[in-house]
């Protein structure tokens, strides 16, 4: 099968869209597919060409005076490749897959990465819409979508290419015990209601030394709001126990590392950092919102918690701190069930879908040749 996924770049800055489309491509390549990614392009160029993959540079951009050139470019990359399935990650690429070839033999693939946007409805241009967890569907389906052209493929990130492609870094030597979260820097990811509770934490451990040494909190992106979140965490007076370590390329050595892994976000589609947890064998406090609970089996592989509750989310951070017997039964619970999170089950399958989705097409255009011989019968039958 001949695949074509479109992404707006290709960069390795911790984006989740781009991250799951990468790691699909590779794994769809390992299985024989011809696939190609068309992007502006980034870090992941090195990583497509080891995977035999054809990266195509192909500006994606909203601005409007933009757009017939990337219809132009779309077109010609459909005349090079002829793909049987289009795949776009981002509104841009439905649009211009939609509107740029009128005439295509080509199924269209879109998948809802982030319903948080009002444009993300927009990609019901496709055959088929994906959304990457059933929370994601329900919000889709609330705005109007039927379950008729909607899927869902739960995001998955166990045995992701982008990482075991390449060595895990070197060790992180943290303070123990310590909290660590993987995310960007944005109001919706939580970073506020995680030092709020962490200073709640900190509180209580200044009366209990004797039980659980001073926590630490390390914090490993960036983002626009990092600024903002520095200086909450000094008013808070917390600020020398909350570790700003920046964006990192991989995890891996802060989730080995960590005693309790925190999600405190307010709005999550379905973050892959979730599944990069659980393989690392993390014991995970995250909030009961978007695809969260799902990838942690509702609650049985991490501990749920409500969001903006920080009371709850100091007591249970403070919780699996004390009580290493409990924190190793979530680690352990963690790695159960994994399968469910890997890129082999959500490449399987899109495979499937790719397929139903050209199967339902090849009907249509049968149908519409059999109405189109219809009308150009007489009124009597003849030809």
């Amino acid at each position: 099968m001949r695949i074509v996924h479109l992404a707006n770049h290709a960069q390795t800055i911790g984006n989740g869209t781009v991250n799951m489309m990468v790691d699909l491509a590779c794994v769809q390549a390992r299985m024989g597919q011809d696939v190609v990614v068309a992007s502006s392009g980034g870090g992941f160029e090195p990583l497509l060409r080891r995977h035999g993959i054809t990266h195509v540079p192909l500006q994606q951009s909203r601005q409007p005076w933009r757009v017939p050139s990337m219809i132009a470019g779309f077109n010609r990359l459909i005349d090079r490749f002829d793909p049987d399935i289009v795949h776009a990650h981002m509104m841009t690429g439905a649009l211009i897959s939609r509107f740029g070839s009128m005439r295509r033999r080509f199924a269209l693939v879109t998948t809802v990465h982030h319903e948080l946007q009002k444009s993300a409805s927009l990609v019901r241009a496709g055959d088929r819409m994906v959304a990457v967890s059933d929370a994601v569907a329900q919000s889709l389906a609330e705005r109007g979508i039927g379950p008729e052209r909607l899927s869902v493929v739960l995001n998955g990130a166990v045995g992701a290419p982008r990482l075991v492609c390449r060595p895990a870094g070197r060790p992180v030597r943290l303070r123990h015990p310590n909290i660590v979260s993987v995310a960007g820097m944005y109001r919706r990811k939580g970073i506020a209601d995680l030092l709020h509770a962490f200073a709640l934490v900190r509180q209580q451990s200044v009366h209990e030394r004797e039980f659980m040494p001073e926590p630490h909190l390390y914090l490993v992106g960036d983002g626009p709001d990092r600024a903002s979140m520095e200086a909450l965490a000094v008013e808070l007076g917390v600020g020398e126990f909350v570790h700003f370590t920046g964006f990192v390329t991989d995890p891996r050595p802060y989730l080995a590392s960590a005693d309790v892994f925190a999600l405190i976000s307010r709005q999550d589609p379905c973050p892959l950092v979730i599944a990069e947890a659980r393989e690392a064998g993390c014991a995970i406090v995250a909030t009961r919102v978007g695809g969260i609970p799902e990838m942690l089996d509702d609650g049985a592989a991490g501990v749920l918690v409500p969001a903006g509750d920080h009371a709850q989310t100091a007591a249970k951070l403070r919780w699996l701190l004390l009580d290493s017997q409990a924190r190793g039964q979530f680690a352990a619970r963690a790695q159960e069930n994994l399968q469910k999170l890997s890129v082999d089950r959500v490449s399987g399958e899109y495979m499937a879908i790719y397929q139903h989705t050209l199967a339902e097409r090849e009907s249509m255009r049968h149908r519409q040749i059999r109405l189109d011989a219809r009308s150009a019968r007489t009124p009597d039958g003849a030809l």
